[in-house]
């Protein structure tokens, strides 16, 4: 799979080396909606997806949340305060 074609989930996936059939099984999200998350664009993340992937990983939500979402960051107007 060419890493131009990935979603920032899917560059998570590959920087890590996950097993999505692992994953899959751990999390009872199907394989297929996995790929979906790692290859298109245009399919959503739902919250609950986020926190059950981060648990099969072993890793901290934060983490993939700030993976995912840290571009934007400078989207964020920290002026008003």
């Amino acid at each position: 799979m060419s890493e131009k074609h990935l979603t920032k989930l899917g560059e998570y996936f590959a920087s890590k080396a996950v097993n999505r059939s692992q994953i899959a099984r751990r999390t009872g999200l199907s394989k297929q909606r996995l790929s979906e998350l790692a290859i298109n664009k245009k399919t959503k993340l739902q919250v609950e997806e986020l926190y059950l992937i981060a648990m099969a990983l072993e890793a901290c939500p934060c983490e993939l949340v700030e993976f995912l979402c840290g571009h934007l960051k400078d989207k964020v107007d920290t002026s008003l305060s």
